[in-house]
This record gives C-alpha cells, structure tokens and sequence, in this order.
C-alpha cells in the first residue's frame, strides 16, 4: 500500500519520493537565519519543481524568508515562483 502511495505521488509530481523526504528534511532541520542555507533550500525547490527562478527573484524569496522569521511558507514561496 505504501509503495502505491509513494509511487502515486512520484507520479503527480514528477520527483522522486526519496528528493521529496530529503527536502522536507533539509527544511525541518535547516536555520532559516542563514542566508546560505535559506538560498540552497530555494535553489533545491526551484530544480524540482522545474521552475527556473531569476537572481531576482531568489534574492527576493530569500530576504522575504530572512525578514519574517525562523519559518518558511512553500505555499509564499510558489506563489512567487508563478
């Protein structure tokens, strides 16, 4: 059943399961006041979303990050990248 599932959204997606788990892991233990790690975290949704973000637009979604706290909101940050 869980492989159905994980394949499921494999195929929805487009990424595979194991991408997904690493970066929600990356994003639960990550110290969102480091612009570095902030900037690998965007960069990571970026690729697998297979959505291509200007400097721009990374420098925006980054600082809007670093402004508002130790949280990141990927519902904000998909609104940004459409």
């Amino acid at each position: 059943m869980e492989s159905n599932f994980f394949k499921q959204i494999e195929r929805k997606t487009g990424v595979e399961f194991e991408e997904i788990l690493a970066l929600a892991n990356a994003i639960q233990y990550a110290d969102f006041s480091d612009e570095r790690q902030v900037r690998k975290i965007v960069r990571k949704v970026s690729k697998l979303a297979k959505k291509p973000i200007s400097q721009d637009l990374e420098d925006k979604i980054v600082h809007s990050i670093l402004r508002d706290g130790k949280s990141l909101d990927l519902s904000q940050i998909q609104k940004m990248m459409k």
